[in-house]
């Protein structure tokens, strides 16, 4: 059991400068131990957390020693627990999580215990923001009339988290229409320090969604996870994790004039993709850190996920303390910040000598090397530089169907498809833009790129350019920030006289939300099979994400999404080829649009104020009229609704027991699905529209829910039965059982059948037949969804083989008791052989004391071959949690008995 704190003799004052003091915190240079000098900024926030929470029980002296040592435990696959200060949920995610917590609280009633022990521990901040569809588009009011939608759509769902909020304790909720999650975070919800009850320790965060990284760039440790990973955690879990290498990346030099934050983000991205770091930390450091304002740090932290690490860490310095100040922090605030950092070692001054870090491994980059770029067509870490896009985009038709291609016959690439649109002759070819957005998360909490774009519309406007009316273009700021200081640098009227009016504040085009193209440009694509494109300033362009009629998806800089806008074609050489004609007749090239790095500076300067902070995230707190007008019960346990088709009682407690159900292996169990690599958990589980043939579709259809009333996958994610219908239901799923066929569909093995995968999964489910599922490599990659775990799970499949697991998704599938396996290395479906419609049998011990993490296990099948996996259950904790059939069970079983 838990017993006193080992380490309460470091417990030390905090002076304040003029007497008095901020208060304690616990001393990493008390200990003496000259190993923490050498540790990196981001192993001494893991080993602060571990001094402050050991009880010897949750977190041991060990731990702590594994953690001081890890120059020389790094490389061993260690254990540590981890207590995140705070826990973030954004409502994608936010609605599921607490859908289970009100779950768990019926459970505890159930099984006769005090149902009001399931609350948040630990403080937990809600934002309300995934719920932007762009409905509306081109329109001076498209805030308001997006946002009356949403509230039409979404009334109860805003409503169960309102109820949430009311619930729970310790549980704060930020309404719709204050920003996206990530910028909100950034600007508002970060405190870099906390001060609990004159308690100083390091603000650390474990977040819903993937891309919590970006908090990194405030020197604040934070990284996505699986809701119900959050979930254990807000319920005072410690987070079990393998204590993680950790890569030094050195910048230096100075960013050219005219390169952008987001050509610097999408080129570390293609190297720490090559380079390798799943499961590690990325720590950035060196001369060049200086010459990076904090938004272009939270730009590179943002991108954590597409360059597959846990985070990109920058440690806290003077250009942080500035951005605080920028963004409203009280002085005396950032001056306890600075001081406690500082004291603990946790602070970089880059007018000191540095010490020299021990790192893992060692990258370089000199900032003067990036040139501009955009990344595509479906993957993140595609880079292409601007100046051979056109020549890439040709290679990409010629190419076989994949990452890079398309297939298009030489005779077809020339196609022009000729359409009315509003009684105006238009037309679309391969590589015609459609959809322009400059979308939420990655970019827009960056004032340079943003007021760049600003710069880039207003010159084109000048000259007499002006983006096609077809083309979908949308503006959605991660916060009402955005918006004060384009309306004070007066761009704003002229991003508007280019089509990109805001549209609301939140998540919109990345996530799927892009809204129904117009009928006939729709018709033009589908008809005459055009490969169509979209141009956002995302992290995420995977397929049938954006939108499913645009089969090409580009990342690029706000600045760049205009230009291609203007283009109209993402089949251009800017250097070599104009944008268009201007209105004296002259051709106009983007260095005529383009502005400079000082000119955009100077706009930075005058135009982003620290009142335009206070005073937005003060309106916060406040609400909006159409949230405080939701009317919500006082019950702490929820009244579910057997006819909502948004919050429905998940199956995940039913006939829970006090005893766990224990390990188990899989006997004779079908192949569902046999895929390839780089399967994401937008195939898995996907975020978009609901396809109007799908099961999802039916199930709503039979609820008397109209097509146009559908909403998105990602709105409904709190409906089991609707996500369950949706699991694998991306249109772009390559399912090799399928021979080539493109889609949400497999074959039933024992009938030969060609099904949607729910149907076939259900056929599986009522005969009493287990299931698995077959994978390459990066399997899970992608947002941090744990519906995509959970829907597997209902679904009725029982392991995954694959060649490689992302982090989180791994980690979510152990979550939800199905158990992830791994080909020995060089080895995969193909070389062994197997093609799908043979019955696995996958061996483990029945007492879960008997099974090691990362042990050897035997999968055999019907038709005699035999191979050995290894079993990624990664910690003990995480074999404990399969024990009792996921971690949710674990946690209730785990409080009645306290």
């Amino acid at each position: 059991m838990a017993g006193e704190n080992p380490f309460k003799g470091n417990l030390t004052s905090l002076p304040k400068p003029g007497g008095g003091e901020f208060g304690k915190f616990y001393s990493l240079p008390s200990l003496n131990d000259p190993r923490i000098d050498k540790l990196p900024y981001s192993i001494r926030i893991l080993l602060e957390s571990a001094i402050r929470n050991c009880d010897n029980f949750q977190v041991t002296k060990e731990d702590v020693e594994k953690i001081i040592d890890w120059e020389n435990t790094s490389t061993k696959q260690v254990e540590i627990p981890f207590k995140p200060a705070r826990v973030l949920l954004q409502d994608f995610t936010g609605v599921p999580a607490v859908v289970d917590l009100a779950c768990m609280r019926d459970a505890m009633n159930k099984l006769g215990s005090d149902s009001n022990k399931i609350n948040p521990l630990v403080p937990v901040d809600l934002v309300v923001d995934h719920s932007v569809q762009v409905d509306v588009a081109r329109s001076e009011n498209a805030v308001q009339a997006n946002m009356e939608l949403e509230f039409q759509r979404n009334k109860e769902r805003f409503a169960f988290l309102k109820w949430g909020s009311t619930a729970f304790r310790n549980m704060l909720v930020v309404p719709p229409g204050s920003g996206i999650v990530h910028q909100v975070n950034l600007e508002y919800l970060g405190r870099v320090v906390f001060n609990n009850e004159g308690l100083l320790y390091p603000d650390s965060v474990v977040g819903t969604d993937s891309h919590t990284t970006m908090i990194d760039g405030l020197g604040v440790a934070g990284w996505g996870v699986g809701g119900i990973e959050a979930e254990a955690a807000m319920l005072g879990q410690p987070m079990s994790m393998v204590l993680p290498g950790v890569v030094g990346f050195k910048l230096s030099g100075n960013l050219r004039n005219g390169v952008t934050a987001t050509d610097l983000v999408l080129t570390v991205t293609q190297i720490l993709r090559k380079h390798g770091v799943v499961g590690k930390f990325v720590e950035f450091y060196g001369d060049g850190m200086s010459k990076l304002s904090l938004a272009d740090r939270a730009t590179i932290a943002n991108m954590s996920p597409e360059y597959g690490a846990t985070m990109g860490f920058f440690p806290v310095d003077h250009v942080t303390l500035q951005y605080l100040k920028l963004t409203g922090r009280s002085d005396e605030t950032v001056a306890m910040i600075e001081s406690y950092l500082r004291a603990n070692r946790l602070f970089v001054d880059y007018n000191e000598p540095q010490q020299d870090r021990v790192y893992s491994s060692y990258l370089e980059l000199n900032l003067s090397d990036v040139e501009p770029c955009i990344s595509g067509p479906k993957r993140p870490h595609d880079r292409v530089p601007l100046k051979e896009m056109k020549a890439d985009w040709h290679a990409c038709l010629d190419n076989k169907v994949g990452f890079k291609g398309f297939a298009i016959p030489k005779e077809a690439q020339g196609k022009v498809a000729k359409f009315d649109f509003h009684g105006q002759p238009a037309e679309l070819k391969h590589g015609s833009v459609v959809i322009a957005a400059i979308t939420s998360c990655t970019n827009t909490s960056n004032p340079s790129v943003m007021l760049g774009a600003g710069l880039v519309a207003k010159k084109a406007h000048e000259l007499g350019l002006q983006v096609k009316p077809w083309v979908k273009t949308s503006l959605a700021p991660g916060s009402g920030v955005v918006t004060k200081y384009l309306l004070q640098s007066g761009l704003q009227k002229y991003l508007n006289e280019q089509g990109f009016h805001i549209v609301g504040f939140g998540c919109t085009t990345c996530i799927g939300n892009s809204g129904d193209l117009h009928e006939s440009v729709a018709s033009a694509i589908s008809e005459n099979d055009i490969v169509a494109a979209a141009v956002l300033s995302g992290n995420r362009n995977f397929e049938g994400r954006v939108h499913p009629l645009t089969r090409a998806n580009y990342l690029a800089s706000p600045p760049l999404v205009v230009a291609y806008a203007l283009a109209g074609t993402v089949d251009i050489d800017f250097e070599k080829e104009p944008i268009g004609m201007g209105k004296d007749g002259k051709n106009v090239y983007l260095r005529d649009i383009w502005p400079s790095t000082e000119e955009i500076a100077e706009t930075v300067q005058s135009s982003v104020l620290p009142d335009m902070f206070r005073s937005t995230y003060e309106s916060i707190t406040k609400g909006n009229p159409m949230w405080n007008q939701l009317q919500v019960p006082a019950d702490t346990l929820y009244s579910w609704d057997p006819n909502s088709t948004y919050i429905h009682e998940p199956p995940y407690f039913k006939n829970m027991t006090m005893d766990p159900p224990g390990s188990h292996g899989v006997k004779d169990a079908y192949c569902l699905l046999n895929f390839g690599d780089s399967i994401t958990t937008d195939h898995i589980s996907p975020a978009g529209s609901i396809n109007k043939d799908s099961p999802a579709a039916q199930y709503l259809l039979e609820r008397g829910v109209e097509r146009k009333d559908f909403n998105s996958y990602g709105s409904r994610r709190g409906n089991d039965e609707v996500m369950a219908r949706g699991t694998f239901a991306n249109i772009r799923l390559v399912n090799k059982l399928l021979n080539g066929e493109v889609g949400p569909r497999t074959v039933h093995i024992p009938t030969g059948e060609k099904l949607y995968v729910f149907d076939a999964a259900m056929r599986y489910k009522t005969s009493g037949q287990d299931t698995i599922v077959l994978a390459g490599a990066e399997y899970g990659s992608g947002s941090s969804r744990d519906w995509a775990a959970k829907g597997p799970m209902l679904l009725g499949v029982k392991a995954v083989i694959a060649k490689s697991f992302e982090r989180i998704h791994r980690s979510n599938l152990v979550g939800m008791g199905i158990i992830p396996l791994c080909y020995k290395p060089g080895e995969d479906a193909d070389s062994l052989g197997l093609t799908g419609h043979e019955r696995y049998t996958i061996d483990l011990p029945s007492k879960i004391s008997e099974i090691k993490p990362g042990q050897d296990v035997t999968v055999t099948t019907d038709s005699g071959k035999s191979f050995t996996c290894v079993a990624r259950f990664d910690t003990e904790v995480e074999l404990a949690y399969f024990n009792h059939g996921g971690i949710l069970p674990y946690v209730i079983r785990n409080l009645i008995k306290q």
